[in-house]
């Protein structure tokens, strides 16, 4: 991904308005980003834990990058024995390791109310998982999985601009 700034960031939200993403926090990394590691830019908000947000870089070369905010239910109760899977990147969590995510439709359909969910990594560092520069704390080994890494890093970026896509539909396809 190329990096980018504070105002391509700010101005790439398609589900929330523009004074809530310029009230946004920034990662508190921000400026040491591994940006050559990362297929898309993920994080929680350090000051409002229940807030995340995805900014992917655009499926045409030379497009704008799309930023979608994202809510965390409360927390609700998790096993330590049994297992989740990122619905992007497929990577297999204790089920501490992922959340369900929820955004907004874009423009009017998000602001009735109307959401779209998704399991995704707790800490939202898919690309990290997918080319193994992170791994996941699991108390059962992981099964090997028969595709390479380029064919998971598609695999991952296809999920997820599936994702960010059914964010900015006006309706439930």
């Amino acid at each position: 991904m190329e990096p980018l700034t504070d105002k391509q960031i700010r101005a790439s939200f398609v589900n929330c308005s523009k004074g809530e993403a310029a009230r946004l926090k920034l990662p508190a990394d921000f400026g040491d980003l591994p940006w050559a590691d990362l297929d898309f830019l993920g994080w929680r908000d350090p000051g409002a834990p229940l807030r995340a947000y995805l900014v992917v870089p655009s499926a045409t070369p030379g497009g704008d990058p799309v930023g979608v905010a994202l809510r965390v239910p409360e927390r609700s109760r998790t096993s330590a024995v049994k297992s989740s899977l990122c619905r992007i990147c497929l990577t297999a969590h204790a089920s501490s390791g992922v959340t369900l995510f929820a955004a907004p439709r874009a423009g009017a359909a998000g602001r009735d109310g109307n959401t779209v969910g998704l399991y995704i990594c707790a800490d939202l560092a898919c690309p990290l998982y997918v080319r193994g520069r992170r791994q996941p704390a699991l108390r059962t080994r992981a099964a090997e999985e028969s595709l390479g890494a380029e064919e998971r890093l598609d695999r991952m970026r296809a999920n997820l601009l599936a994702f960010v896509e059914n964010v900015r539909l006006p309706f439930a396809a």
